[in-house]
């Protein structure tokens, strides 16, 4: 263990820390500065010194260059008001200007960028334009304050060549200069200078990080004809049936019917989020030239990432190193990266498994960096079956990957020698190496731990470069306190970084979830860090992989139809759901805070109007802004926050920690709104809890730490804010981080972020961003759906159920749809199940739930079943998801409808109405030690019994059904074949379970087993039925009259 490079572990409970008074400074305000609404920079004046104006309609803040990029590639229109931008002096001609004032030297001027330093002359000019939500921040990193954003010299980058080959560069350059050429921006003469190349990179700054891409009409379009078609079909398909009962049957009807109109319901909740289907694309090069510019400092934003676990014998401390090595080896700036490591097993397993992992990624990381591998997670690495050779040129790798791997080797064996030492547990209880008691020998009554491990003085690589920050951290527990799970340590470890590193993102994974693609966390920045969409995107979702499937997926464990296309559905709405993992989140709207609000432009009033009908119109408004100015602390906090990003309100990036008693003594420069919403003392404490620390953190918006502060102090202070305490009497768990009341709380988490207006991002990178592991046994699989279902039925049952909550917010419908299928689903597993167990009772008792069909009403079903097989066609059409991953999907919906979610809605009633918890427990008998050997794991579980009871009655209905048909002539072949139909419909959709009950490699096929027992049952009752050994009978046939004679 490396001990003597990092700081003893702190501990503490029930105390609270706190810095002196004057250590903490009252916040300073700053003037404010007009700044582009589109890219961030300054605006500029003109060559007659007056503030440059793009739109003169609506005056939207806009900077020169800018406008020059939208006039010549986008809209050409304002982003307000969309007037159609007027061509300024010296600008150069696009198509739809007038032929006048052309300028055949306006190249020259094309990508000048004019900054005016001296403001305070050209004041009143500035005062006329509307500054909007893109306000311009400060960032102070170490005390030197630098901006988020600038214009770009061409100068600046020419260290650029060096990601391409010069070849490649010049090809890159010229390409962009015949596109110039082609819209008339630039001479073929003047595409000779010198200059091109700092005009390209000028012009690469300035375009977006990211683009929406927009699925093909001729791939979209006949999908949604197609579903109003299906729509309209199904509207005549219930009028048949409901006009047409089938009275020889009618409670087999009348179920089978409700069943439809329930089956009609989901779908309509699922099909229509997905109307507007997108994709987005990442340009990582203009992250690149325009945050990290050469000879300044790095500009790119902090990620602070957690990674949680609870019991490393369940999740192995080797998985869990691995996780933690592909983060501090990411292809981000070291010090922008801090990983905390949650503990909520108080395990000092993990622990140590920690401290070897921060010893061996000194040699680790370094190597990942010089060679560029992927992934950079050894354990995945050194086991890909590729040639790791490809596209490596120095000599020297080959030598030190082996060298690497064997070190790896070393490392996981000083891993399993502590796990085989934790299986052990002494009886005095676990000793650390100076000979301490471990404090949480009892992990049920512990004080708060915090050990940092790198990230410190003296913390190095083998090569001397500094390493990422790595934090453990194990919240307190004692007796008679709600820890709320997973919940509760994931907001245990909000607090715990606000307070050591505070940076702006944070990205949450699970323990198991590694960095697949290096530049992961880039690729969420194109997002995050957009002047235009980061004050209102909440987080970005990546999609999950997996690891360790079988190439034929039984039990749809990739879940290719969510990621790939009810997310693609999603993104074009209001955006993903949080799905618990791969997810960079933006900190302020993890602390309730609302979107930004951009200033709407006032509406345009005529003087044809009489004078009294303004007042009217006035003093309606002036009543409503009275009456929005008596709402309580939170509403006046958020309405701070929308101020504070659409108003003529600067605030600095990072600024000193202050005690709340000076919060009052500080607001000399803010006027009587922004007063109010600050309000006292006791109001912070009771939204945030009792840490002047982390409530200052909450008002620095682009993060930072105070200037002053020890280690020492903060890490008491760490400790203070994740007492078992802290929580009490606050909105923790109600408004503020991850929300309590469900085991799925990131459903619940993101679903109180879209009501409240934010917008969610979801980006797909060509290379999985994240992969981890999946349970493919049978029962394994069943149980993780169980939870999940379980975690709906509670949303369904409490207030934030979306189907009444939220209706005063921001939530878009069709996003509300979407989040009213994740929590209602569960219920769908009644019908399903009554109308699974339809074909076996149809063919055992001969009756049918459809009546004799006439040619018209079998046109209604013909047209629905081809509806259906075109929607499902199409779907995979535009999407790209394979047919096999499709049909995996809905064999197993059927699945686990009818096992693991039935059994949530009733667990779920009982929880929440009865107050009675149920668990159902899995029992393992024996497994193989081959590839996939768990899959053919046999673990009996209650969750079992309805498939398998489903599949014996359809088996034993349609030999019953033949046997009949046969002793009832040909007549009754025909109505037998539409009840076989749907038995085999079952049948088909459980084939899955039916397999992982009986299948193994070195077995016979399931599929044999399954036709033998049908087969053999029907001959024997053919068999019976002709009866070959009886004597044949001539003339009539004799029968005994009953009369004695």
């Amino acid at each position: 263990m490396a001990s003597n490079t990092m700081a003893g572990l702190i501990t503490g409970s029930h105390s609270h820390f706190s810095n002196d008074s004057d250590e903490h400074r009252p916040p300073v305000r700053q003037p404010t500065s007009k700044v582009c609404r589109i890219c961030g920079d300054e605006i500029g004046y003109k060559e007659d010194g007056e503030l440059f104006v793009a739109c003169y309609v609506c005056r939207f803040p806009v900077c020169r260059p800018c406008y020059e990029y939208e006039r010549s590639e986008g809209s050409q229109c304002c982003p307000q008001c969309n007037t159609r931008y007027k061509r300024h002096k010296g600008s150069p001609r696009v198509v739809g200007d007038e032929e006048e004032n052309f300028d055949a030297d306006d190249f020259d001027e094309e990508f000048q960028i004019k900054i005016q330093h001296d403001e305070t002359d050209k004041q009143h000019d500035v005062n006329h334009m509307e500054t909007g939500d893109s306000n311009h921040h400060q960032w102070q990193p170490n005390g030197q304050a630098f901006s988020s954003a600038g214009s770009v010299a061409g100068k600046d980058f020419e260290g650029e060549k060096e990601f391409y080959g010069n070849a490649e560069w010049k090809e890159r350059v010229e390409k962009w200069k015949v596109r110039q050429e082609k819209r008339g921006l630039v001479n073929k003469d003047e595409g000779k200078d010198d200059q091109g190349e700092d005009d390209y990179f000028l012009a690469e700054a300035r375009q977006p990080l990211w683009r929406k891409v927009p699925i093909p009409s001729n791939l979209i379009n006949p999908y949604r004809i197609v579903i109003v078609m299906r729509l309209i079909i199904l509207i005549f398909f219930f009028r048949f049936r409901i006009t047409t009962p089938a009275y020889d049957a009618f409670a087999l009807w009348l179920i089978s019917v409700i069943c439809e109109i329930w089956f009609a319901l989901s779908w309509i909740l699922d099909q229509f989020p997905k109307w507007f289907p997108i994709t987005r694309e990442t340009y990582l090069d203009r992250l690149s030239i325009r945050y990290e510019r050469e000879g300044e400092p790095n500009r790119l934003a902090p990620v602070d990432v957690f990674v949680s676990t609870v019991d490393p014998l369940k999740e192995p401390p080797i998985i869990t190193a691995n996780t933690v090595l592909s983060i501090l080896s990411a292809d981000y700036p070291v010090e922008k990266v801090s990983c905390y490591v949650s503990d909520d097993g108080a395990s000092m397993l993990l622990f140590d498994s920690l401290a070897e992992t921060a010893e061996f990624a000194r040699r680790w990381v370094p190597f990942c960096k010089k060679h560029n591998i992927e992934p950079r997670a050894p354990e995945f690495y050194f086991s890909e079956k590729i040639d790791y050779l490809k596209d490596k040129v120095e000599p020297s790798f080959v030598k030190e990957r082996r060298a690497m791997k064997r070190e790896y080797e070393e490392f996981k064996v000083r891993i399993n020698a502590l796990v085989a030492k934790a299986l052990k547990k002494p009886e005095e209880g676990w000793v650390m190496q100076d000979g301490t008691p471990w404090p949480g020998n009892n992990t049920r009554d512990h004080p708060g731990m915090i050990q940092v491990y790198l990230g410190s003085g003296g913390a190095l690589d083998v090569e001397g470069k500094e390493l990422p920050r790595l934090v453990y951290m194990s919240r307190e527990k004692r007796p008679g306190y709600q820890h709320h799970k997973k919940a509760g340590a994931m907001n245990s470890l909000v607090r715990v970084s606000a307070v050591l590193t505070n940076a702006p993102f944070m990205l949450n994974l699970d323990c198991d979830h590694y960095l697949n693609n290096s530049k992961a966390i880039r690729e969420a920045m194109c997002f995050l860090m957009d002047p235009q969409l980061r004050k209102k995107t909440c987080y970005v979702q990546f999609p999950q992989r997996f690891d360790g499937i079988d190439r034929h997926d039984r039990y749809a464990n990739r879940n290719t139809v969510f990621f790939d296309i009810n997310m693609k559905g999603l993104d074009g709405i209001q955006g993903p759901v949080y799905v618990g993992t791969g997810t960079v989140f933006n900190r302020q709207a993890l602390y309730g805070y609302d979107p930004a609000v951009s200033e709407k432009r006032p509406k345009m009033t005529c003087d044809c109007w009489p004078s009294w009908c303004c007042c009217c119109c006035g003093g309606s408004r002036k009543s409503k802004s009275k009456k929005s100015s008596g709402r309580g602390f939170f509403s006046k906090l958020y309405s701070k926050k929308k101020k504070m990003m659409g108003k003529n309100y600067v605030r600095k990036g990072s600024g000193p920690v202050f005690d709340l008693e000076e919060i009052e003594e500080g607001l000399e420069g803010y006027d009587e709104l922004e007063k109010s919403s600050l309000m006292s003392q006791k109001n912070f404490e009771k939204r945030f809890g009792q840490s002047p620390v982390f409530i200052a953190s909450t008002l620095v918006e682009d993060g930072g730490l105070p200037e002053g502060t020890s280690n020492q102090s903060l890490i008491k202070e760490a400790i203070h804010v994740i007492s078992c305490g802290y929580e009490e009497k606050t909105e923790w768990g109600k408004e503020i981080g991850w929300i309590y009341g469900s085991v799925t709380e990131d459903i619940l988490t993101g679903f109180k972020m879209h009501c409240r207006g934010w917008k969610s991002v979801y980006c797909m990178p060509k290379r999985p961003a994240f992969k981890g592991s999946a349970p493919i046994n049978l029962s394994d699989r069943l149980h993780q759906v169980l939870r999940w279902a379980l975690g709906s039925v509670e949303i369904c049952l409490s207030r934030h159920c979306p189907l009444w909550y939220g209706y005063g917010g921001k939530l878009k419908w069709l996003e509300r749809l979407a989040y009213t299928n994740t929590i209602v689903y569960p219920f769908t597993s009644i019908p399903l199940l009554a109308y699974c167990i339809l074909p076996a009772v149809c063919l055992l008792t001969g009756k049918f739930i459809i009546p004799t069909l006439t040619n018209f009403a079998s046109v209604w079903f013909m047209a629905l079943f081809i509806s259906i097989i075109l929607t499902g066609v199409l779907e995979l059409r535009w999407s790209g998801v394979s047919i096999t991953d499709w049909w995996r999907n809905e064999q197993f919906w059927v699945i686990g409808g009818v096992s693991a979610h039935l059994f949530a809605v009733f667990q779920g009633l009982l929880k929440v109405l009865a107050g009675v918890d149920t668990n159902f427990t899995v029992t393992a008998k024996a497994a193989d030690d081959a590839e996939f050997g768990e899959l053919y794991l046999f673990k009996w579980t209650t969750l079992l019994i309805p498939p398998t009871t489903l599949i014996i009655l359809n088996m034993v209905g349609v030999v019953a059904g033949i046997s009949d048909a046969i002793n009832n002539g040909s007549g009754s072949w025909g109505p037998l074949f539409g009840k076989l139909f749907f038995s085999f419909w079952v049948i088909l959709h459980l084939y899955p379970f039916l397999k992982g009950l009986m299948g193994k490699q070195n077995r016979t096929p399931t599929i044999v087993v399954l036709w033998s027992i049908l087969l053999a049952s029907i001959f024997s009752l053919i068999w019976v039925r002709i009866d070959p050994f009886l004597p044949k009978q001539t003339g009539p046939i004799l029968k005994q009259c009953g009369v004695d004679c």
